[in-house]
């Protein structure tokens, strides 16, 4: 059986992963193109270097091409917001994307843009998933791989140009050069080193690369830039003397930073610091748009210039529509991921980090002192996030007793007020807690905020007491 979650379709390699589904999944979005008329049109669809990625995209392909859609095929293993960005570049109406972004090497998948480059939205995916599921494989046509490319329903692309060349017109690259920044790259054996190399390399910094080889079990690492995993990059850059290291996930959607001192600078962090860049350096105006899991600091930031914060649901195709509706400045996740007014909808690892340079360049400060600076002005916000496997019976009892009785704990302080817009969020005077299930795992996640990490471990162990999981 085929089920999206908030970042796409995921499932174990061999047990939901298979040809047979993936095949599903294609012909399930060839025939809604069929009825909305922009087969024609066309698809860009792109892998990156996972186990069977490339092997998933040739079979969607030929099922592609069999149903009557132009396919355009990224023939190199490739960033997501690559193909994002080229499916808003060329007006197609659909994308589609093999990967597992930041999940465990046994893990593979498949996100599906829509117009404009933006993640599909629930109402896309739930009909592509009830309608992959409900087809017999016989019914589903294709075309040999090869046979396709020669009849050209199938088009080798290589985008990679048009993509590199946006970003870098985007960010202050003369800036950068003159401030000529040591660099420690970790592409975490993903798909980032050749965008990131061409956009440092063109600023004339200097760069040194860890994790570069293809490797489908990501170094037996999760491919997720945490402090777990980033341990070598902050030897790295010690070792380099570096200004900052820099590291993005399996498909290069989000960013993880270690500062000049080897020091784990947080997604929220970063996310916050790039918020206020825009806003008093270059002068832009607007929200910001974040998920129910992230920060509350972009909150003082925007009220301190005029401006309001937007809280959304997890899953990125909600902080795209934010967005759109409020034209924000910027729009984020506390995993990493963060989009920019004027670039792709989606979340960008390669034009986070290019945006973060020009911010070290423009400022002329080191990132230690960007933190502590930011701090100073707006005051301290600490997060603690746990997570646990969890059994669908284990589910259904939190689910039960939390979002359906709503019953909560006893905090030391009187909640002001409770969402249960995505999972149970207790905003508390000062800090919050929320408990939600994954959209893209079987495990329960606990976030609390506070003004001391103390405090919020203390939040995240009050909650998961009360829901009998810690």
């Amino acid at each position: 059986m085929v089920s999206f979650g908030t970042g796409g379709w995921r499932a174990v390699i061999g047990d939901g992963f298979t040809r047979e589904n993936i095949r599903r999944i294609a012909a399930a979005l060839a025939r809604r193109m069929q009825r909305e008329g922009c087969a024609e049109q066309g698809v860009c669809v792109g892998y990156d270097r996972r186990f069977l990625s490339r092997e998933a995209c040739i079979w969607m392909c030929e099922v592609l091409a069999g149903e009557g859609v132009h396919v355009r095929f990224v023939n190199l293993s490739c960033p997501t917001p690559q193909v994002m960005f080229t499916v808003k570049r060329l007006g197609l109406p659909y994308g589609a994307m093999v990967t597992a972004s930041h999940n465990p090497a046994i893990y593979n998948g498949i996100k599906v843009f829509t117009s404009g480059g933006r993640d599909a939205a629930e109402e896309v995916t739930d009909a592509l998933e009830a309608e992959a599921n409900r087809l017999d494989s016989a019914e589903i046509r294709s075309v040999p791989f090869d046979r396709a490319i020669a009849e050209g329903s199938v088009e080798l692309i290589d985008p990679r140009d048009p993509y590199l060349d946006s970003i870098l017109k985007q960010v202050d690259t003369e800036a950068i050069r003159k401030r000529r920044l040591r660099i420690v790259l970790d592409p975490m054996f993903g798909v980032s080193l050749t965008g990131l190399l061409t956009i440092l390399y063109t600023s004339r910094c200097d760069v040194d690369v860890i994790n570069d080889r293809h490797d489908a079990f990501f170094g037996r690492h999760l491919p997720a830039p945490n402090p777990e995993t980033l341990v070598d990059l902050q030897y790295a850059v010690k070792e380099h003397n570096a200004d900052v290291g820099i590291a993005t996930d399996g498909d290069a959607d989000r960013l993880g930073i270690i500062d000049e001192h080897g020091r784990y600078v947080n997604a929220n962090e970063v996310l916050a610091l790039l918020y206020w860049y825009l806003l008093e350096y270059r002068g832009w105006r607007g929200a910001a748009v974040r998920n129910i899991a992230t920060t509350h600091l972009l909150d003082r930031i925007a009220a301190a210039y005029g401006q309001q914060c937007i809280e959304v649901p997890v899953g990125f195709k909600h902080i795209s529509a934010g967005m759109d509706r409020y034209d924000a400045v910027i729009g984020g996740e506390s995993s990493g991921g963060l989009t920019v007014r004027g670039h792709i909808s989606g979340k960008d690892g390669l034009y986070a980090a290019s945006l973060l340079v020009e911010m070290m360049a423009v400022t002329g400060k080191a990132l230690s002192e960007l933190v502590r600076n930011l701090y100073e002005r707006f005051g301290e916000m600490h997060m603690a996030e746990y997570d646990w496997a969890l059994t669908e019976e284990k589910k259904e009892e939190i689910r039960n007793r939390m979002m359906i009785e709503q019953q909560l704990p006893a905090f030391p302080d009187k909640p002001e007020r409770v969402s249960y817009a995505d999972g149970c969020k207790v905003y508390l005077p000062g800090g919050w807690v929320i408990l939600r299930f994954s959209g893209t795992e079987p495990r329960v996640r606990i976030f609390a905020e506070a003004e001391t990490r103390e405090k919020a471990d203390e939040l995240v162990k009050i909650m998961a007491t009360f829901a009998g999981i810690e």
